[in-house]
């Protein structure tokens, strides 16, 4: 209070004099600091693999060799283990016809799948393909990866939340931001050196984020991966479905109904 007199009593003499006072230090507004914009990045082909064009691809993982995929749309969604090499299906379950597959990752010796509308997620044994337990969730499930720790989880929205993978509970959420505003549409996720990528839907685009602020650190153009020739016979949808090899540093990308899966090398544009 000796400080608040001092003040008024130092404004009543500097206006007697007909001076103004200097406004206090803190209640001038601190600049705003600008909003970097995201880095371009694009793409070269390293290999390309044969892809099943039936599989709706929703979530994909690469783990000792061999891929692992979630496939959606009702009647058809599976939970598969794919030969890289070949494409050839080694191992799968198909889920009930009531549920519509989504994102998928491995945790602790278990794959956790999602599904899109049901609010149920499924877990099975990894080696097995055997279902273990049921898990529940509020609102949509897209995308599903993990930091080794937790799930990670996109919902179709700006946000995305970690799942505490014993009770499912939300531990934390962050909202990712382009300029300023909600980016959206976040669907199949990959955790790759620290970062969260995440296909953007019915985008050619992958988004690179910082997972610890929801920061975004980056866009990748995947444009131009198929050719022509793929689409004919049609049924070919958007660009969905990344998996990371730590092993050996490759990146895998894929789409919904694609004929080819391809090993990527990011670059800058």
């Amino acid at each position: 209070m000796k400080a608040a007199v001092w003040w008024l009593g130092a404004t009543v003499a500097l206006a007697g004099c007909g001076k103004q006072p200097t406004p206090a230090a803190d209640v001038i507004p601190p600049p705003v600091a600008a909003e970097a914009e995201p880095v371009a990045y694009t793409y070269d082909v390293i290999n390309v693999f044969p892809h099943d064009r039936g599989a709706f691809t929703e979530g994909l993982v690469f783990l000792k060799g061999i891929l692992l995929e979630s496939t959606g749309l009702n009647g058809r969604s599976e939970l598969r283990k794919v030969d890289l090499s070949s494409g050839r299906v080694l191992q799968q379950v198909r889920l009930s016809s009531q549920y519509f597959g989504e994102g998928m990752t491995v945790l602790g010796g278990r794959i956790y799948q999602l599904t899109w509308k049901n609010q149920v997620g499924f877990v099975y044994g990894l080696d097995s393909f055997e279902p273990e337990r049921e898990f529940t969730y509020t609102g949509e499930g897209w995308g599903l990866t993990t930091d080794g720790h937790s799930l990670i989880m996109s919902d179709g929205s700006d946000q995305i939340r970690f799942l505490d993978p014993a009770t499912f509970k939300v531990t934390r959420t962050i909202g990712v931001r382009r300029s300023g505003q909600p980016l959206t549409q976040l669907n199949e996720l990959e955790w790759v050196k620290g970062e969260l990528y995440a296909n953007i839907w019915q985008t050619q685009t992958i988004a690179r984020i910082d997972p610890a602020t929801g920061r975004l650190l980056g866009l990748i153009d995947f444009s131009g991966l198929l050719t022509p020739d793929d689409y004919r016979g049609g049924g070919i949808d958007v660009l969905n479905g990344i998996a990371y090899d730590a092993a050996g540093d490759r990146l895998f990308v894929t789409g919904k109904n694609w004929p080819k899966l391809f090993e990527v090398r990011v670059r800058p544009k």
